[in-house]
């Protein structure tokens, strides 16, 4: 079979050289201690753990550290002597001493596109790694691979990542059950496994009765109570990066947290961390590697049944539901409603905690804005577009756009911005605010004064202009101004905002008019207002 210099798979140093790098980065955040976990899983009936997370939260970094300390052809002792794992019992006994086999399935081949291309690429490069290590061992004997792996007499790590990468780019439909199979037989009860870490987006697919990876120990998004803290950034790691950096914690937060482990360990998307730290500055950094990481996507395989509670999530509400099946690998289309927000839970689009689903983040929330503005959506895209205008309104006190705006989202045929409880006004704001994220960090309820605002706008620019939104049903909205002072809601306003005029919005419903009602007035000069 010929000789190489280099192995592809087996004992390489790409897992240590790519681990050497995050170490050297500024904004390095010590996971180390989860090796520990998976010390003591090694060689039991533990000994296969499978860990799903979006994409962006750091599970291939996760797989380049354990490759860099497990693997016997490295010498990392220097680097991981420096990280919290060093003061855990049993770190020198498991420090390279093993094989490692690093497989990750996004390699395609380029000689051929059919998933038996694929298969022989994965199979015929680790048959050569193998070799290459044990001489006397001759593939021509063995009529699988495993049986070939048996005879070197030796304990390998296996460390697969994107194990999901054919399902959730939805190739070679026809032969993903031969793949669990592939996986399957190279494996299960096989003696030479010490242990097998895989990772990827989806949970492991199930057909008939249960699964051909049975005998993995699954960690998902939605369950996992062991690694949780190993993937994202907890609340505490991201407040010490602030130290280290220009950024203030309170606009990483607005922007990037809202995930929250099966724990209840509040945990934020690591890359766009890492980038806002570096470029001092919170934008979205949510990248979309192909078709089915779109919001839009997944919205409109079922747009009717899931389109009130969207509008919710965006006007800023937590929806109540049960969901206790994980979508997978393998799975047709969402179709139903649990469905559908299991595989963006899944994904990573929304955030569900003991029982209640949310967009998590302005982040997020950006993305589902972009995807509600396309026209396939009706009603909802031309709310988007009008909240556009809406902010533009309130800054120059165009009191009649602002009225005319609220009564079209008002009279939309969406049932959720009908009124028919006391959210329904605030959802009918929110709404019609929606874009104003964009230039302002938004609070609802937030505490200033001698009580809590129904709206504060804080504006992220210098030259705009903060504002606080008070409403009322069936009063005035002078009232609503009214009370604003009372409370003294400006009096945190004027000390953030020193040099800065600060609006008070007074808005008003009645119900028997059917008619919206507003006030604006700067709370340094004179009222001016429509009713």
């Amino acid at each position: 079979m010929g000789v190489r210099n280099v192995a592809i798979y087996l004992n390489t140093r790409k897992p240590l050289e790519n681990y050497i790098e995050l170490f050297d980065e500024k904004y390095f955040v010590d996971k180390s201690e989860m090796i520990a976990l998976l010390n003591d899983r090694i060689s039991t009936k533990g000994k296969y753990v499978c860990i799903t997370r979006p994409r962006r939260f750091g599970k291939s970094s996760v797989a380049h550290m354990l490759g860099a300390y497990y693997s016997k052809s490295v010498d990392s002792k220097d680097i991981f002597d420096s990280l919290k794992i060093s003061k855990a019992c049993g770190y020198n006994d498991n420090l390279n001493k093993y094989n490692v086999i690093n497989i990750s399935f996004n390699d395609i081949s380029e000689i051929g596109n059919s998933y038996e291309d694929y298969i022989k690429m994965i199979r015929e490069t680790l048959k050569k790694d193998i070799v290459e290590k044990y001489p006397h061992i001759n593939p021509d004997d063995y009529f699988n691979l495993s049986t070939m792996i048996r005879d070197t007499c030796d304990k390998f790590i296996f460390i697969f990542d994107e194990w999901d990468y054919i399902f959730n780019n939805n190739l070679f439909v026809e032969n993903q059950n031969d793949f669990l199979e592939f996986l399957r037989n190279l494996l299960k009860d096989q003696p030479y496994v010490a242990l097998c870490y895989m990772t990827g987006v989806l949970p492991i697919k199930k057909y008939s009765s249960g699964s051909a990876l049975n005998m993995f120990d699954e960690f998902t998004f939605l369950r996992d109570r062991i690694f949780g803290q190993y993937f994202g950034f907890t609340e505490e790691e991201v407040l010490k990066l602030c130290e280290n950096g220009e950024m203030d914690f309170k606009e990483l937060e607005n922007w990037y947290n809202g995930y929250t482990t099966a724990k209840g360990i509040k945990v934020y998307n690591p890359r766009s961390v890492v980038k806002a730290l570096e470029n001092e500055n919170c934008e979205s950094y949510w990248t979309n590697t192909g078709a089915m990481d779109e919001v839009a996507v997944y919205l409109k395989y079922n747009t009717l049944e899931i389109r009130d509670d969207v509008i919710e999530m965006v006007s800023g509400q937590e929806i109540d539901i049960i969901i206790k099946e994980e979508f997978r690998a393998g799975q047709d289309a969402p179709k139903t409603k649990k469905e559908i927000y299991s595989a963006m839970i899944i994904l990573g689009f929304l955030s569900y905690y003991d029982g209640y689903l949310k967009i998590p983040n302005k982040e997020l929330l950006l993305e589902f804005e972009k995807a509600l503005a396309d026209e396939s959506f009706g009603y909802v895209s031309e709310i988007v577009e009008n909240s556009r205008k809406m902010l533009k309104a309130t800054v120059k006190g165009d009191i009649e756009t602002i009225i005319e705006i609220l009564h079209d989202v008002h009279n939309s045929e969406i049932p959720i911005l009908k009124y028919n409880d006391e959210n329904s006004l605030s959802c009918v704001v929110n709404m019609a605010y929606l874009s104003a994220r964009d230039t302002y960090r938004i609070e609802r309820e937030e505490k200033s004064g001698k009580g809590y605002t129904d709206f504060s706008f804080h504006p992220l620019r210098k030259n705009d202009i903060p504002f606080i939104v008070e409403l009322k049903k069936d009063d005035t909205p002078e009232n609503a101004i009214k009370q604003i002072k009372e409370k003294e809601y400006v009096q945190k306003f004027r000390k953030e905002y020193k040099d800065r005029k600060v609006l008070a919005v007074g808005i008003c419903y009645n119900s028997e008019t059917k008619e919206h009602s507003c006030i604006i007035e700067d709370l340094n000069i004179h009222p001016k207002g429509y009713a």
